[in-house]
């Protein structure tokens, strides 16, 4: 990926929030159609925002209109500091879709006071809105948390999102587990409606749909997908396209299958989008799935790595370190390429991950296969922004580590993310008649776990250097040094003192350390180490680690494949929950004196049709570089 002179990838920071931009280089090698495309499908994933901001609170969108309010018309002082704490408060809510952080869940407190809101609110003529959305600002107990994952409490009630109204986890449970389910197609039931307690007691759900909940965002959604198909790259996409329109108007969940299916069919676009109601971490019981949308175009060089990956992906399964009774006789339709972000939108903007596999629906993936993506211009980003933060040389464990980051840390983690994404997801299989559902609040902690499991043991399998994708195994050795790194102390930067992991990806990663940390201390594979007075993790023997990983893989597949809640629970609340208080303060005041944000996100670009007697006859890009005014104007 060719780097644009003199681009500024960091454009500012505030709490724990910085601020990038991406570039897509690749955008002005497209043809004039091609552009056009990119353009309608940036519209539709920009179309479904506020969707988001009401699926994570049902107070979302009444409080960032409230924002915006004051943001255009306030005239009082803005430089005071008491308006620079609202602006910080601002910004937090704009990053996040919400009142809910977007990683830990936790409300956000403001730095402000009750008393300059009103006076905000009463400047712009809005004091009775103002004091109707009091509660939800200032209470910390009210709508605590987004997701709620503690054990042992109810998490419906206990979780502020806006899936579920009036109901409980048990009634929830029960409502779903009537469902007459087709044992060789299973619908996602619930995955696309809000469920409700009408006033005589009786639950019911309303569906997302054109004409129904969320009507008016869906039927921009496909009006803007409707403008795209003309220029579709093939006619296998128009033909997948077609039917998620039609998902969107009726809200038929079989479509979505439909859809899904006819997707992974189409391998051969030069430009692909992520569109829907997908992923459901944001639901404690993973029955219902935020809005999001990714448009990508294919980056041919950069997809040779993931070629491979896929067209080997029978003997990564066939070597794999399970039960024979969990994998594939036969890997089907595996799709993995190297992408650039054109734009993104929903729950995937302004964070955003770095790979993608769908679909998730279990059937479909082990009948039809998978796709998988690395967002390598997303990667490349981070990687520039974070080359002189001073976070590696703070929490390396010697000089070696630190020379093994630098020199092949970009592309462990590149491959670790196309392992993860590309095969990790796709691989194994569940028993007979065992659903997801079976570990409930587990689910998503454990399926993670499972794919990083496999990424991290493949990537010191020596065949990985003989297919060409890695030149050696010191790759492996740097992606080991930052997992473990990573995953026992600089992601506690992400959590306030006192706190347990929340995230679903951050219990993963700690439950995978800490687990292997543990049952490697007898032969010392891991350390634990002071240098210069300071807490690390040394490695000393990355092979026994390889095996650990592949232990612990085995059973987290089992678990899965056999649906065994107890032992996610137990795996997942043992080594993925709780925090070493000692350790998190050091790590902390470590970080805090690099003065460095631990979560970033991103501005999109800018697409402009050009038009020419009426008609769009082709689309510039441009790069801006003020987050708020982006914020400000997906408001309008």
């Amino acid at each position: 990926m060719k780097e644009t002179e003199e681009f500024r990838w960091q454009t500012e920071q505030f709490d724990d929030v910085k601020i990038l931009r991406y570039q897509v280089p690749i955008f002005k090698q497209l043809s004039a159609r091609e552009r056009i495309f990119v353009y309608y499908l940036s519209c539709a994933a920009l179309a479904g925002r506020d969707i988001l901001w009401d699926q994570n609170n049902c107070y979302n969108l009444r409080l960032r209109r409230m924002l915006e309010l004051i943001i255009n018309n306030y005239q009082g002082d803005r430089h005071t500091d008491e308006f620079q704490s609202f602006m910080v408060y601002v910004k937090k809510v704009f990053f996040a879709n919400g009142i809910h952080h977007h990683y830990s869940m936790d409300k956000f407190v403001p730095a402000f006071t009750k008393s300059y809101w009103y006076e905000l609110v009463g400047a712009v003529g809005c004091e009775k809105e103002g004091q109707a959305l009091e509660k939800i600002i200032f209470d910390p107990e009210y709508m605590s948390k987004r997701v709620m994952l503690d054990e042992g409490k109810d998490l419906i009630v206990g979780s502020a999102n806006n899936y579920y109204v009036g109901v409980t986890q048990q009634e929830v449970e029960n409502f779903y587990k009537a469902f007459n389910r087709d044992e060789d197609t299973p619908v996602s039931y619930g995955l696309n409606t809000t469920l409700l307690k009408d006033d005589k007691g009786v639950i019911y759900e309303e569906v997302w749909k054109v004409g129904g909940k969320y009507g008016k965002e869906l039927g921009q959604i496909v009006y803007w997908l409707e403008q795209a198909l003309p220029f579709a790259c093939t006619e296998q996409q128009q033909k997948a396209m077609r039917l998620l329109i039609d998902y969107y108007k009726t809200g038929d969940l079989h479509l979505f299958d439909a859809y899904s299916i006819e997707w992974l069919k189409d391998t051969e676009s030069s430009i692909d989008f992520i569109n829907g109601f997908i992923e459901v971490y944001g639901d404690a019981l993973a029955y219902k799935a935020s809005w999001e949308s990714v448009v990508e175009i294919v980056d041919k060089e950069a997809c040779e790595r993931t070629r491979k990956l896929a067209e080997n992906a029978l003997w990564f399964e066939q070597h794999a370190p399970i039960d024979n009774r969990f994998k594939k006789s036969e890997v089907k339709g595996v799709t993995a390429r190297v992408m650039q972000v054109a734009v993104l939108g929903g729950d995937c903007h302004p964070a955003t991950p770095i790979g993608i596999n769908l679909p998730n629906a279990e059937w479909i993936r082990e009948r039809y296969g998978s796709k998988s993506v690395t967002l390598d211009n997303i990667t490349y980003a981070y990687d520039m922004a974070a080359s002189t933060s001073g976070v590696l040389e703070e929490f390396a464990a010697n000089d070696e580590e630190i020379r093994l980051d630098r020199e092949y840390g970009s592309l462990g983690s590149s491959l670790h993310t196309d392992l993860h994404e590309c095969l990790g997801h796709g691989s194994g299989k569940m028993l007979q008649n065992v659903t997801t559902e079976a570990l409930r609040n587990y689910y998503s902690t454990i399926e993670e776990a499972r794919a990083d499991l496999f990424a991290l043991y493949y990537i010191m399998e020596p065949r990985m250097i003989e297919l060409g994708i890695m030149p050696s195994l010191e790759v492996a050795k740097a992606e080991y040094n930052s997992y473990i790194r990573n995953g026992l102390m600089i992601q506690l930067t992400r959590i306030s003192p006192g706190n347990q992991l929340e995230e679903v990806h951050m219990r993963n990663r700690q439950m995978i350390a800490a687990w292997a940390y543990e049952k490697g201390k007898d032969k010392n594979i891991i350390e634990r180490i002071e240098r210069n007075g300071k807490t690390c993790f040394m490695i000393h023997d990355f092979e026994g680690l390889r095996h650990l990983f592949g232990d612990l893989l085995a059973e987290v597949q089992r678990i899965k494949s056999e649906g065994d809640f107890e032992a996610a629970r137990v795996l997942v609340e043992t080594y993925g929950v709780k925090v070493d208080a000692t350790l998190h303060h050091e790590v902390l005041e470590r970080y805090r004196k690099l003065g460095v944000a631990p979560y970033a996100g991103f501005i999109n670009p800018i697409y402009t049709p050009v038009m020419k007697n009426g008609l769009i006859v082709d689309v510039s890009i441009e790069y801006p570089d003020d987050f708020l005014c982006q914020m400000m104007a997906y408001g309008k």
